[in-house]
């Protein structure tokens, strides 16, 4: 018998794996053999390890960079080992740890360099990875905001874009997300979020606090979009694949993202999800985006309509453009050549970053 939630994740994920640290060949060796999706975790796990020996092993020969390249791939495979695995909370923890393990033993030995940055909030504490180009500081920052799947364990391509053109990056797991997710449910007023890591990241001296950005993806999108529209002092915000309205999307998401979602929102019910879900629209907000604003959606997205973007940058009254991508899936892993590089432009051109 079919596995619908094992194919479901194989069908939808791959692209998306791949063009985030995922060696192709270790994605068709892995999913190949499994026959239910009660082996994904264990299974991407297994591979995961591979990879930290691998680092373990160059570091001891003192090969540093090699060394964070394994535990920085390692760290995405244990993330990708739960990312959607929330029905069997001790292997999902099990996994984080060896996640957040992983990426910390990487965090010193990166090219440029990154910083471990925790910031108190609501009572817990959410995390981010701050990297810096080579480049004398201070430098204007780009806050990377990840989904309701994702975090900032797989965000080191999306770094280096912004990184490549001297922008420096804070990949954050904010409240629902990665480190906060066991402790802070998912919130629609990111907002407050921001609020709290603006602040810090006004404190660190490697930081252009008067230019600073915001790329969000797929939920991410929806926050960065929150931001956008609150008084908070950014320059410049990329919205990509998010929903205008999480609750009119509701029926769209399959089975995996809404059990996601009920269990990140600390929902009782599915029932109780979905009201959760309605409280998370850009209705009213959309309006109040005064800064320069780029939203990209794909044609394909079987999430989020791509009406939804070109509702959310007609309504902004700042500047604002849309990018459709005809083939692109959610978040347009598929297609990320024709808007990655463009994005990074794009919002290096807002942050007024000179020719190197």
């Amino acid at each position: 018998m079919t596995d619908v939630l094992l194919e479901a994740a194989i069908a939808n994920w791959e692209p998306r794996f791949t063009v985030n640290g995922v060696d192709a060949n270790d994605y068709a060796r892995i999913t190949r053999n499994l026959q239910r999706w009660d082996e994904w975790c264990a299974a991407w796990c297994a591979g995961a390890e591979e990879h930290v020996t691998l680092g373990a092993e160059a570091l001891r020969d003192g090969r540093h960079f090699s060394a964070g390249e394994a535990f920085a791939r390692a760290a995405t495979y244990f993330h990708f080992g739960k990312f959607l695995f929330v029905h069997d909370h001790d292997q999902a923890r099990a996994a984080h740890g060896r996640a957040v393990e992983s990426l910390n033993r990487a965090t010193p030995l990166f090219r440029p360099g990154g910083q471990r940055v925790e910031i108190a909030f609501d009572g817990s504490t959410i995390v981010g990875l701050f990297r810096p180009p080579h480049a004398n500081g201070p430098h204007p920052t780009v806050l990377l905001i990840p989904g309701l799947d994702s975090t900032k364990d797989e965000f080191r391509e999306i770094e280096r874009s912004f990184l490549e053109r001297g922008m420096a990056t804070f990949a954050l797991d904010g409240p629902g997300q990665g480190e906060a997710e066991w402790t802070l449910p998912i919130r629609p007023d990111w907002e407050v979020v921001g609020e709290a890591v603006l602040a810090r990241l006004a404190q660190m001296p490697e930081v252009d606090a008067t230019r600073v950005g915001v790329w969000g993806v797929s939920l991410g999108g929806y926050y960065a979009a929150r931001l956008a529209s609150s008084n908070l002092p950014i320059r410049a915000t990329i919205a990509l694949a998010g929903p205008y309205d999480l609750g009119a999307s509701w029926s769209n998401l399959n089975p995996l993202t809404r059990r996601a979602f009920e269990v990140r929102s600390f929902s009782s019910t599915p029932e109780e999800a979905e009201l959760r879900a309605r409280d998370m629209t850009l209705d009213g907000l959309a309006s109040k985006i005064a800064m320069p604003l780029l939203v990209i959606m794909g044609k394909k997205d079987r999430l989020f309509p791509w009406q939804d973007g070109v509702r959310l940058a007609d309504e902004a009254r700042g500047e604002s453009s849309v990018v459709l991508l005809e083939d692109g899936n959610h978040g347009c892993a598929n297609v990320v050549y024709r808007h990655r590089p463009l994005s990074a432009d794009w919002m290096a051109q807002r942050l007024e970053i000179g020719a190197p």
